[in-house]
């Protein structure tokens, strides 16, 4: 009641001083903390759980304390942080430090269940915390996503393989999956791993959605690490920042605060190139990560050309006359027109020559100069501009009444009469006799057929009528064209960095992602006049073929030809066919629907080509927009190969994981697995144990059999 009784202030005054004693004595450090949890709950005053999220957070991260000391502490720290992120009205700061203290207690956690792994409760209860951060990230302001970041990365850290050359930076927390035990009762380094390579791959799609220069930094700040500590991560993040170009993301028209982001993104990215560049000089991706710098810094350049300013004339800078003075129209005086040669240009200057006539105008871009004449026109004297027009038209008067120059004769051309002005010289060459006669011989019939007046008139002419364009002609100009592209994309290698989705623009840029984009829309959203044109087959009558068919399946056999290097077209493709299936499903109607179709026919051509350890699998799984139980029967007719039982198998655990909506559906499918293929059944009961206990000790009862106790035993 006494604790009660005391006020905020005075509750925050005794805990900075409990705070100043524990950093004078860094082993007060864990019975402070345990005194403070009780007063830091969920239910306390939001100054109060600010004062202790960051206490913690400090707790955690100072490395003062030692790690032993950290793991005996970390236990009943974790209720606290459960409570605290329990509520969905949490303050932000309040987050902020809660994130950062689970990102310092992770690797603990980790050390602690390897070393114990008796102690599954405390285990769970960080599992359970980890859900929630990453649920928080989903919805969080930049601030907290930030910390949600390097969560993350602290992840990736502890459940990646390691390079073991970095001794000099590593330290007795430094955890990896090779600290973990084969047989561990408790972790499994590839659900482990799976999760680390998930997380991965959502940290890097912050580079490609995002334009907030807050969450881009923080990524790449954490991806300095990972690229020096976890070289198994290393080619999938190059690959990402070689596909990432914040000066995208400028243009003329952006405002001071994009232009600002895009200048913040676009050094850091930088920065991080050149370190990898300078770290491992012998790297063969070092000329790609060349070229890729100077190519952001060049578009960087042309997206902010228009800020810069024109050099200071060198000739004004000698005469110190360096700032602009202000003229008074009432004392403009115009010059008068002397005698003699001018130009036209000389007609119309109204100002001294050694004024702004030395001024190049061509500097100068046409809408700016436009603009000012009409500002300036605007606001122009009248008294200036009546005395400008008299000028002018004193001028002409002169140059017309100037009267014209006598003819030297001694200059004069000899032979020619000053008055003859209808002489022309003859520069033909004299016909000989031949050329005489045949002109004889074809002259009268020629002037009987053509009088003078005719010959001299000027005749009439037209352009043939082009031919009718049929649609059969149509189609094949089309199929011709979309050929023609496709083997210009294949001399282009680089895609674009720039992918926000939907709404992208097909056409604003000559990338291979953008033409792209542009056949897989004529084939999805192609208009209604190209969807019913009638072609006649060689070897069958009339057929129906669309425009948007033909589309569709050539891009099939251009993802088919190298569908390892395709599979992002293929992902592109399926996600417009998916998106524009979704749109006529509104409409009135019964319409044909492609996603599923197209997408069963991609995994029938490249699954019967797939290797052990091939990842292309995994991908189109994880990236397609959905899933059915009639794509992952595909896959489960790959376990009749036994080399590729792992894969499908490892495949269906990714969408379990980092899928939820199609968590189920693939958990049928390793049931039916198990079912059908009993070679299949010591790698599928290690799932089934975990995920569906109930189906695999019904199904082990129902059958009876020893070889199947046995796989769940092993498992």
């Amino acid at each position: 009641m006494a604790a009660a009784a005391v006020s905020v202030p005075d509750q925050i005054r005794q805990l900075d001083g409990a705070r100043k004693l524990v950093l004078e004595n860094v082993s007060y450090y864990k019975d402070v903390v345990r005194g403070t949890l009780p007063l830091i709950g969920a239910n306390s005053a939001v100054e109060i759980r600010r004062w202790g999220a960051d206490f913690l957070a400090e707790a955690f991260a100072t490395p003062a304390v030692p790690n032993g000391e950290k793991e005996t502490m970390q236990p009943y720290v974790l209720v606290t942080l459960e409570a605290l992120l329990e509520d969905k009205n949490q303050d932000p700061y309040v987050l902020r430090s809660v994130i950062q203290t689970a990102a310092s207690i992770y690797p603990l956690a980790l050390r602690w269940i390897i070393n114990n792994g008796y102690d599954t409760i405390t285990w769970d209860k960080m599992m359970e915390i980890k859900q929630k951060i990453l649920q928080i990230w989903e919805r969080a302001p930049p601030t907290v996503s930030i910390c949600c970041i390097k969560f993350a990365q602290r992840i990736i850290l502890a459940q990646s393989h390691s390079s073991g050359a970095e001794h000099r930076h590593a330290t007795s927390l430094d955890l990896s999956l090779d600290k973990i035990p084969p047989n561990h009762q408790s972790l499994d380094t590839r659900t482990l791993q799976a999760e680390a390579t998930g997380l991965l791959d959502r940290m890097l799609t912050i580079l490609q959605e995002s334009n907030d220069a807050l969450l881009v930094d923080a990524v790449l700040n954490s991806l300095c690490i990972l690229i020096r500590t976890r070289p198994g991560t290393s080619s999938r993040i190059v690959t990402a920042l070689l596909n990432f170009n914040p000066a995208q993301l400028a243009s003329t028209s952006s405002s001071p605060r994009t232009r600002v982001m895009v200048r913040s993104m676009e050094k850091t990215t930088r920065i991080l190139l050149t370190h990898l560049v300078r770290r491992d000089p012998q790297n063969p991706a070092n000329p790609r990560i060349q070229q890729q710098i100077e190519r952001n810094m060049r578009l960087f350049s042309e997206a902010f050309s228009d800020s810069k300013k024109r050099p200071l004339d060198a000739k004004g800078v000698e005469s110190g006359d360096v700032t602009r003075q202000r003229i008074d129209v009432s004392t403009i005086q115009i010059p008068a027109f002397t005698a003699g040669s001018h130009s036209v240009a000389d007609l119309f200057a109204l100002i001294p020559p050694d004024g702004l006539r030395t001024f190049d105008v061509a500097q100068v871009p046409a809408p700016l100069v436009s603009k000012v004449s009409i500002n300036a026109l605007s606001k122009l004297d009248n008294d200036v501009f009546t005395r400008a027009l008299e000028a002018v038209r004193d001028r002409l008067l002169s140059v017309a009444n100037t009267p014209a120059g006598a003819v030297n004769p001694n200059t004069a051309p000899l032979g020619v009469d000053d008055d003859d002005d209808d002489y022309e010289p003859d520069f033909y060459e004299p016909e000989d006799a031949e050329q005489l006669l045949n002109k004889q011989d074809g002259s009268s019939s020629t002037l009987e057929a053509i009088g003078l007046e005719d010959g001299l008139g000027l005749t009439s002419f037209s352009l043939p009528q082009p031919a009718q364009l049929t649609p059969e002609a149509a189609l094949a100009a089309g199929n011709g064209t979309v050929g023609r592209v496709l083997d210009m994309l294949k001399d282009i290698d680089e895609p674009t960095s720039k992918k926000l989705g939907f709404v992208r623009l097909a056409a604003s840029a000559g990338s291979r992602d953008a033409w792209m984009t542009i056949l897989t829309r004529l084939a999805t959203r192609s208009s209604a006049t190209l969807d019913e044109i009638k072609v006649k087959g060689e070897d069958e009558g009339l057929i129906s073929q669309s425009l948007s068919n033909s589309i569709r399946e050539i891009l099939f056999n251009y993802v088919m030809e190298d569908f390892r290097k395709h599979i992002d077209v293929a992902v592109s493709w399926l996600c417009e066919e998916w998106y524009n299936d979704k749109l006529l499903s509104r409409l009135p109607g019964n319409r044909p629907a492609y996603y599923e179709k197209f997408a069963l026919r991609l995994l029938d051509g490249f699954l019967p080509y797939l290797h052990s350890r091939d990842k292309v699998l995994t991908r189109f799984l994880s990236e397609i927009p959905e899933l059915n139980s009639t794509m992952l029967a595909r896959v489960k007719q790959m376990c009749r190969d036994p080399s590729v039982v792992d894969l499908a198998l490892k495949s269906l655990l990714y969408l379990v994981l980092m899928r939820p909506p199609a968590k189920e559906i693939a958990l049928d499918t390793v049931q039916d697995i198990w079912t059908e293929y009993e070679d299949a059944r010591s790698m599928a009961a290690k799932y089934l144990k975990k995920y569906r206990p109930d189906f695999l000790e019904s199904a082990t009862g129902n059958t009876g059999g020893a070889n199947d106790r046995m796989a769940i035993t092993a498992a």
